[in-house]
């Protein structure tokens, strides 16, 4: 790929599905199988033909977003280059797009923030159709955005939340245009005729557009979308991950305190994630469990749950759990299971 190759991650949304975490940081920043969820975004893009020749646009939110994505961006990833652009109003995925267009030139890729497929890049440097959209065959398709494909295998239509299952191929929400610059003139298009749904405008509708003008977009097929839009889909992303991570798919380590591992009792059933920096004391860790940096585990037992740096356990048995930043929760012994979904700096007391 000559040109440079430009990322667009819109992720200015307010997270309401994932709250409260996301009352005090950015819903790609919320932790997933030792790591933030815009981490393991960002490891998708190692496999690009011309990594070198890359640069990401971050759409952020007011805030939270433009007060912690761009000092993230700079202490763990130094080397890429990053643009930022602040999506005050909440007007759509065209929209977000739009507001970057100064950034925008040649071909790029666009990939919402709460999607995580395992896909390979590199067949790019030799993409011969104007568009390509990534989806997954699913069961049901009326909950999802569809790719209605003609018999030559080119998408003629994109269509929201159908209302018949022929059509599976749902959109996981990544997309490939070879000109930006066709694109941004379909969005303007789209704002010309209003074409919007629930005041917003979405990009399925300026994809529309762009076929309509003959563009060719085909289909990428994967295997594996997984999601970190709700409370739910992380904590089954993160038990996707983790056994990923034990099998050696996925780069990095388990970053398993051995010490912890070989501490009298202390029972680690796997596969799970301790930070080499958690102290763990008398307490059962996993399956499924992903414990952060500085946490405090005693007389507890964690499984399948989420616990993000600095928490603070004791007495206490958690189960589908994602407790925030710096909480702590105090229980009545490793007996009773609870399940909680508390933010940032909490404190639970189970009496």
């Amino acid at each position: 790929m000559s040109e440079t190759l430009k990322i667009v991650i819109p992720m200015a949304g307010w997270g309401t599905r994932m709250r409260p975490h996301t009352w005090s940081k950015p819903k790609p920043l919320v932790g997933v199988a030792g790591k933030t969820a815009l981490d393991y975004l960002l490891d998708m893009f190692q496999t690009l033909p011309n990594p070198k020749k890359t640069e990401f646009v971050f759409i952020v939110g007011p805030y939270l977003g433009e007060m912690q994505i761009p000092p993230f961006i700079a202490e763990h990833y130094p080397d890429i280059k990053a643009h930022y652009v602040v999506q005050g109003e909440m007007k759509g995925q065209s929209h977000a797009l739009y507001l970057g267009r100064q950034y925008l030139s040649g071909p790029m890729i666009m990939c919402f923030s709460d999607t995580l497929i395992e896909t390979d890049f590199s067949f790019l440097d030799r993409e011969k159709s104007d568009c390509v959209a990534w989806v997954k065959a699913v069961a049901d398709p009326r909950r999802f955005g569809v790719a209605e494909v003609n018999k030559d295998g080119w998408v003629t239509h994109l269509i929201e939340k159908p209302q018949t299952m022929e059509n599976n191929l749902a959109l996981v929400g990544c997309y490939y245009f070879k000109s930006s610059e066709n694109l941004m003139s379909a969005i303007e298009e789209q704002m010309q005729r209003n074409v919007q749904l629930k005041n917003e405008f979405f990009l399925a509708d300026a994809v529309n557009i762009l076929i309509e003008h003959g563009a060719l977009m085909r289909v990428q097929k994967v295997e594996t979308w997984l999601d970190t839009g709700t409370i739910e889909a992380t904590l089954e992303t993160n038990r996707y991950l983790l056994e990923s991570l034990k099998a050696g798919k996925l780069t990095g380590s388990q970053h398993l305190n051995i010490q912890t591992s070989q501490q009298a009792g202390v029972k680690i059933n796997e596969p799970v994630f301790i930070h080499e920096t958690a102290e763990v004391k008398n307490s059962t860790i996993g399956p499924y469990a992903s414990i952060g940096a500085d946490c405090k585990i005693a007389g507890s037992r964690i499984e399948d749950s989420i616990l993000e740096a600095g928490c603070e356990i004791k007495d206490s048995a958690l189960k589908g759990s994602l407790i925030g930043r710096q909480s702590k929760v105090e229980g009545r012994g490793a007996g009773e299971t609870f399940t909680l979904n508390i933010g940032d700096n909490s404190r639970v007391i189970l009496s």
